[in-house]
């Protein structure tokens, strides 16, 4: 019994931290493949502008080869609101806390690119006005000038 409850709570206490840890991980992936980290805020069962985003450059071919291609490591800090879609405790700890350090006015929307300390590069505020492909080549330029 003892050795289970041990178990249990290594088990519970790995999880808790690496759910708090995204973003660590995050900025030590990032600095490890010489990567910029993008953040971004949405809510993704009420904000529309936040939906078009993910439907229409998230999920995105030109978007994804910026992961499989080791220009970014993409972090969304997601704030649903209706029951079903609900958070971890931890995780809404998380987004919480990126929250307070980098999105305060609450903008949904919000999109911010970083160097892997966690230095903003750029931001987009609301909807970008790009397609995919030209919002991936900014980015793009953006590491490139990082070199």
């Amino acid at each position: 019994m003892k050795k289970l409850l041990s178990i249990l709570t290594v088990a519970v206490l790995s999880i808790a931290v690496h759910a708090q840890n995204r973003f660590e991980n995050a900025k030590k992936t990032a600095a490890a493949h010489k990567e910029l980290i993008l953040l971004n805020f949405s809510g993704s069962d009420w904000c529309i502008p936040c939906i078009k985003l993910h439907k229409n450059i998230i999920e995105a071919e030109d978007f994804k080869k910026l992961q499989t291609e080791n220009v970014i490591v993409y972090l969304n800090a997601d704030f649903p609101r209706n029951k079903k879609n609900q958070l971890s405790a931890e995780l809404k700890k998380e987004n919480a806390s990126l929250a307070d350090r980098y999105n305060p006015n609450g903008i949904f929307p919000y999109t911010l690119l970083l160097s892997p300390e966690g230095k903003v590069l750029k931001s987009w505020e609301g909807l970008p006005t790009e397609n995919a492909l030209a919002f991936s080549t900014e980015i793009r330029d953006i590491k490139r000038k990082q070199k």
